[in-house]
């Protein structure tokens, strides 16, 4: 089960239009995690766009039966998801490339 370790949202989150920002889209459980927790903080469903650079097709099925009124839009849907529930064939871990930590 996946552990919420930080939150801070803007008092009026409710009112507001949210852009959900999440590099690689696997699985959807951590996904599901933020949308839920926006949900219950009063943002409707409608008003998330949910935004990612590369997305496995379980992870946008999960999410989207999930919150069928909820936007995703992603730049790449890859193949699939390996046995260990990796992106394939994916960027290879996104914050070693971003952050140039990579071997």
């Amino acid at each position: 089960m996946m552990q919420l370790i930080y939150e801070k949202l803007p008092s009026d989150i409710a009112s507001r239009h949210v852009l959900l920002l999440d590099p690689v889209l696997a699985t959807g459980s951590s996904a599901v995690k933020a949308i839920s927790l926006l949900l219950k903080k009063g943002v409707l469903e409608s008003n998330i766009i949910f935004l990612n650079l590369i997305a496995a097709p379980q992870g946008i099925n999960a999410v989207c039966e999930r919150f069928p009124m909820m936007k995703l839009v992603t730049s790449e849907i890859d193949a699939s998801l390996n046995e260990s529930s990796r992106v394939i064939p994916g960027l290879g871990e996104f914050g070693d490339r971003y952050f140039a930590t990579d071997d």
